[in-house]
């Protein structure tokens, strides 16, 4: 009875004993994981009639590899009886095994046919999955890290288009874009039902972080962009139902059993044993919009060690402080607890931030001088011109924030030169958002290498016309043109400087990140169809690299 089961089972965080599995069914009940001999159960909890669970599962061997099946009130859900793909697996990491990981960001969901990758191209997780489902004896990765926009809430497919048409007019506001947590709801169900991505889904672990568009394009930019967005009669729903399904649907998984325990939220549903099935739509509410309007009253950002490789995930939309005297990307409470987590005595360090710390440099240049025009540099009128640029061509990432780019530089210096125990080997940073992709390294002549990775996107390319003007703005002269421009408005130089050593490439990408003898490895693979049949788009490799050690 696979329709009981309405989006799932997703692997979520997994250890060398444990693993959390989540999922969503079409009624309240109670859930069963089958794995080792043993069984776990969790009952459902609803929100907004969508009824969830997540099991934790533990006690198992490490480096084991144990098929699984789901029980939704006795009744085997999943694998389905009539699947193509292979028996789901929990892989629990193996002590001591270097760390192998896929990343991403950056996908849409539209039907895989002719008219879809038309469109939007392959899709690169769906080509991955395939690829897997295939050669089930390859070493594949113990985790997949989603960097960003993994739903669209403001570009909508005509598949998402025709639910909303369905509920209430198109013709109010805020017309085609998401307005509330049911449509979110359909979202998701979207963008992760497809049969092979499920299965995906179902046996590789995933990390995610939320950016701009699984809430709205340029969320938190500015000041004035919140102002006009609350100002708006639908924004009020629309933050906290994406705020909320975001907590439901991705960042639950993204916690380990005791960072669990310590939410407010699970800390209810564990605690609760009442009658029939509990009902968090009040919390989940109340929760998101506190969360909103009170960005220190919950941290979305987390941290987890892979035997001697650290991976810090953080927040870089919701903890942004706007106002223009004490401007930041991440508040004085984020910032200290990333301030704590950047510490060495790690092989690598990697740093997963949706946003790129290291813009190409005339990129950054630019930005860097649109905050200080936006900021009034150039008078009032220049603010004015410079926040239209903001909104209009997205110049809100780390370097238009130079106050928080400034300091998380010194703390990756402090890192790379062993002022904060043994320097890694490499500081590497993973994200997306851009649509194209590319490595960047500091340049630096001791200490750990520290080094920018972008894998954008998964599945939305950049129109053609766009890509010529991104990489004028990116690469050449714009990086000298771009810092004289920042100095006429006396943005102060980096505190270091960086170039490219690959890139940028546009293809949809999932990338690929491996610890070896001879260093980090990273490569990016894309979809590609073949004698035009695309349903079943093959892997190819488009760029790779070796950072070796110093």
């Amino acid at each position: 009875m696979t329709e009981s089961l309405v989006l799932g089972p997703m692997m979520r965080f997994v250890d060398e004993t444990a693993a959390s599995i989540w999922v969503e069914t079409r009624d309240a009940g109670r859930v069963t994981v089958r794995t080792a001999g043993s069984s776990w159960q969790a009952p459902t909890f609803a929100v907004h009639g969508h009824h969830y669970a997540l099991v934790e599962v533990n006690g198992l061997a490490p480096g084991s590899i144990n098929p699984y099946t789901v029980e939704i009130n006795d009744d085997e859900v999943w694998p389905p009886g009539d699947s193509e793909y292979p028996p789901s697996c929990i892989s629990t990491l193996t002590p001591g095994k270097p760390i192998k990981m896929a990343f991403g960001s950056c996908r849409t969901s539209v039907p895989h046919d002719a008219d879809g990758n038309g469109t939007h191209g392959v899709d690169s997780m769906r080509a991955y999955a395939l690829r897997m489902a295939s050669s089930a004896d390859e070493d594949w990765p113990d985790l997949v890290a989603f960097l960003g926009d993994q739903v669209y809430a403001d570009v909508t497919s005509d598949q998402m288009q025709e639910f909303i048409r369905a509920r209430r007019s198109m013709e109010e506001p805020p017309g085609k874009e998401l307005k509330d947590y049911e449509e979110y709801a359909h979202l998701y169900n979207l963008a992760w039902s497809d049969e092979a991505n499920r299965w995906l889904l179902s046996n590789l672990p995933s990390a995610m972080i939320f950016d701009d568009h699984d809430i709205d394009d340029d969320w938190n930019s500015s000041y004035t962009w919140k102002q006009e967005r609350e100002a708006a009669g639908w924004w009020h729903d629309r933050i906290v139902s994406g705020l909320g399904s975001y907590w439901v649907y991705q960042h639950l998984g993204n916690l380990s059993p005791e960072q669990r325990a310590q939410d407010e939220i699970w800390a209810q549903i564990a605690a609760y044993d009442g009658d029939g099935e509990q009902d968090l739509t009040g919390t989940i509410d109340a929760f998101a919009d506190r969360a909103d309007q009170h960005p220190a009253s919950y941290r979305w950002s987390y941290c987890r060690d892979i035997g001697d490789v650290r991976i810090i995930t953080i927040d870089s939309r919701a903890a942004r402080v706007l106002e223009s005297d004490r401007r930041s990307l991440l508040d004085d409470e984020e910032l200290a607890w990333l301030d704590d987590k950047m510490q060495g005595g790690f092989r690598h360090l990697l740093v997963a931030s949706s946003l790129p710390f290291l813009l190409p440099a005339g990129l950054h240049h630019i930005e860097s001088w649109n905050e200080a025009l936006s900021e009034g540099a150039w008078g009032e009128r220049g603010a004015k011109i410079g926040e239209k640029i903001r909104q209009g061509v997205d110049m809100e990432h780390w370097a238009a924030f130079q106050k928080s780019f400034r300091a998380v530089a010194t703390m990756v210096t402090e890192v790379a030169d062993g002022k904060r125990g043994m320097a890694p080997e490499t500081i590497c940073f993973l994200s997306g958002d851009v649509h194209f992709s590319y490595v960047s390294e500091v340049k630096r002549s001791s200490g750990s290498r520290i080094v920018q990775a972008v894998c954008s996107p998964i599945r939305n390319p950049l129109p053609r016309a766009m890509r010529f003007a991104t990489a004028a703005l990116s690469y050449g002269v714009a990086g000298p043109v771009g810092a004289l421009v920042a100095r006429s408005a006396k943005v102060p130089s980096p505190p270091f400087t960086w170039s490219g050593i690959k890139g940028p490439w546009f293809d949809n990408n999932l990338a690929g990140l491996e610890d070896s003898p001879e260093g980090l490895k990273l490569w990016w693979d894309t979809g590609d169809v073949e004698d035009n049949d695309h349903f079943h788009p093959r892997l190819q490799q488009v760029a790779s690299v070796t950072l070796r050690s110093r």
